[in-house]
């Protein structure tokens, strides 16, 4: 409000907030409650103050609701590498450090979570339930989704997180409510078909290097095609032509200038064919060809000929013999003739071979300090490349040194501006941690296969410093 003897701004008496604005309301309240499970779920909360202010901006910038003018939102950025965002009733607003990382400017982000309010303010998922049957509905999603037991957490983990399971006819319905809200603030209405577009070009480069938990992503709830971003283009038309409306790159780079991109130490990193995690303090490599996914339950790799490899790490007692914990009944199939003792790069080892469903295993488990580490290499039963690529993963375990650990750093999006003689490759040169530099520098930039740069321009790109 304004100070009636001077033009400065004082705080409110009666400050407009998610508590004071969804008191009584039973599915917001019921929202609040997991707010900490999906925190859980997706890492905690990414912490950045510059970050958190850029994003703040955006949502404030969007007049949602015409009939609501006292809404109010809690911003929440997860510190997850995974592509979402979602909505839960009472304005709790989630969106993810790899969103975040594959926008290119502050209209995209606001296409995104505009969508996403869309869904809740349209009352999607509930619309063809009874009013008194709200709260049963809503608890019965929570419980499936987000219970509390470990059987619960696992499924989640696994990718059965589905806070949203619309119709296309209800994501086509939020995309035109999200676009209306956007183009009514001010901002670029063109923002949500530009940024499917770079999901859809995103998921194309994932189903060929691998993926960090697609299931928790955007795209696992939220279908893509052609139409439908020929649908948004028509949406945006109503307010003009492109180039109409504001696309805020500038506070929007400076906002995620030093984002983490990717892994975080406390998952371990995934360095081309490598995997290292400094707080383990362990190593270990793919053979050429296979494809590294660093998840929350374990370590997979896909590699070719149908082998697939699992890493993970459990508690075993120092007085068990490794040999007899390969026998004590957690190995299906297990030939008990093939288990043998040895020793991998000066650390206690095991090794045996089993067989199910059509599918032959190595299984190699390996004292390391505290923890025994398990490495299984699958491959079907008529492979001859079993044992050569267990052999090769195995015989990579290695602890590492703390020099090599302290080296080991976060990648980061760093965003940089063109100079003269610059160009694409000059970029994707820098980027380090990452396979496939000059597509990937396209993608996370938005720049087509024959788009080039000009000097003054400011692109992200992906390095340790």
């Amino acid at each position: 409000m304004v100070n009636p003897d001077g033009d400065a701004f004082v705080p409110s008496q009666n400050p407009v907030t998610v508590d004071a604005v969804t008191r009584g309301d039973r599915l917001a309240s019921i929202a609040r409650e997991q707010h900490p499970r999906i925190l859980a779920t997706y890492g905690g909360e990414y912490s950045d103050p510059k970050l958190e202010r850029m994003v703040a901006k955006v949502v404030g910038s969007l007049v949602f609701d015409p009939e609501r003018p006292n809404q109010a939102y809690r911003i929440t950025i997860l510190n997850s590498p995974n592509v979402n965002a979602f909505a839960l009733p009472g304005g709790y607003l989630y969106v993810t450090r790899g969103l975040l990382a594959l926008a290119n400017d502050s209209s995209e982000v606001a296409a995104v979570l505009a969508h996403e309010m869309a869904h809740v303010t349209a009352n999607h998922g509930l619309e063809r339930q009874q009013k008194e049957a709200e709260e049963m509905l809503a608890s019965q999603v929570v419980s499936e989704v987000l219970g509390g037991s470990q059987i619960a957490k696992a499924a989640l983990v696994r990718g059965k997180l589905r806070l949203a399971q619309f119709s296309r006819n209800q994501e086509l319905e939020a995309d035109a409510i999200g676009i209306r809200t956007v183009g009514n603030s001010g901002l670029d209405p063109y923002a949500a078909a530009r940024f499917l577009q770079s999901m859809a070009a995103y998921q194309d480069f994932r189903n060929v290097s691998g993926a960090n938990d697609t299931s928790l992503d955007f795209l696992a709830s939220h279908p893509n095609a052609p139409q439908r971003i020929e649908l948004a283009t028509r949406h945006a038309r109503q307010f003009g032509p492109p180039g109409i409306g504001k696309r805020d790159r500038e506070s929007f780079l400076n906002g995620i200038d030093g984002l983490v991109f990717g892994d975080t130490p406390e998952e371990g990193y995934v360095r081309g064919r490598s995997f290292l995690h400094p707080r383990l303090g362990i190593a270990f490599s793919v053979p050429e060809g296979f494809v590294i996914d660093n998840s929350a339950a374990a370590v997979t790799a896909a590699g070719p000929g149908d082998m697939a490899i699992r890493f993970d790490g459990v508690s075993v007692s120092e007085r068990l013999a490794l040999t007899d914990y390969l026998t004590s009944g957690w190995v299906s199939g297990l030939d008990p003739r093939t288990v043998r003792g040895t020793t991998i790069n000066g650390n206690e080892a095991a090794t045996a071979h089993a067989r199910a469903d059509g599918w032959q295993f190595d299984v190699t488990v390996i004292r390391a300090g505290p923890q025994v580490y398990r490495l299984l290499t699958a491959a079907p039963l008529n492979s001859t490349a079993l044992e050569p690529t267990a052999r090769a993963v195995s015989g990579s375990f290695r602890v590492m040194t703390e020099a090599e650990k302290e080296a080991l750093k976060p990648l980061r999006v760093r965003v940089l501006t063109v100079g003269p003689g610059q160009n694409v490759a000059t970029f994707a040169a820098q980027m380090v941690g990452v396979d496939r530099k000059l597509e990937l520098f396209r993608l996370l930039n938005a720049l087509g296969p024959g788009a080039t740069l000009s000097a003054g321009d400011r692109v992200k790109i992906i390095t340790d410093r």
